[in-house]
């Protein structure tokens, strides 16, 4: 069963999601791939405090200490990009490419940055997998599900822009 709540950014809406224990989805209002309208709601669940709390200082300017229990689901490859962008430091960026030439030297396959690109998009939890720091390798701010004035913001909020 999917659980949902509401959270009030100062980017708009956001839904948080949950199979119970753990955070699944982090949507911005209006975004594509958020779940059912029709899922359950019940907003006292521990790991949505644990997410709410985590939002409220991240919002603040201030790098959270601590990790709510997340659970997104993809494929291998995909939750292989998303370890590497969860290691991306409070305040600092990386590139489609570096990501997937981290990848290739991890499997010893090689990847493009394209299919990074595609993996960093299907990121179903934003902002705590932090998808927002990966930018375009002459430094440009690329795609972003919750749109490019959210990224700016959140990385004008960690001081990197």
């Amino acid at each position: 069963m999917i659980y949902t709540a509401h959270y009030t950014s100062p980017l708009g809406g956001i839904t948080l999601a949950s199979d119970g224990i753990a955070l699944t989805g982090l949507y911005f209002d209006g975004e594509t791939g958020c779940p059912p309208c029709d899922a359950a709601h019940k907003k006292d669940l521990p790991v949505f405090g644990e997410v709410v709390k985590w939002l409220d200082l991240y919002f603040a300017g201030k790098e959270p200490d601590f990790m709510p229990t997340l659970n997104p689901t993809g494929t291998s490859f995909q939750m292989s990009v998303w370890a590497i962008l969860r290691a991306i430091p409070f305040g600092e960026t990386t590139t489609y490419g570096a990501i997937a030439k981290q990848l290739e030297k991890d499997t010893g396959r090689r990847m493009s940055a394209q299919a990074v690109g595609g993996a960093v998009g299907r990121n179903p939890i934003s902002i705590l997998i932090p998808c927002h720091r990966v930018i375009g390798a002459n430094g440009s701010l690329t795609g972003y599900a919750g749109g490019l004035d959210k990224k700016e913001y959140l990385l004008e909020l960690e001081g990197i822009i």
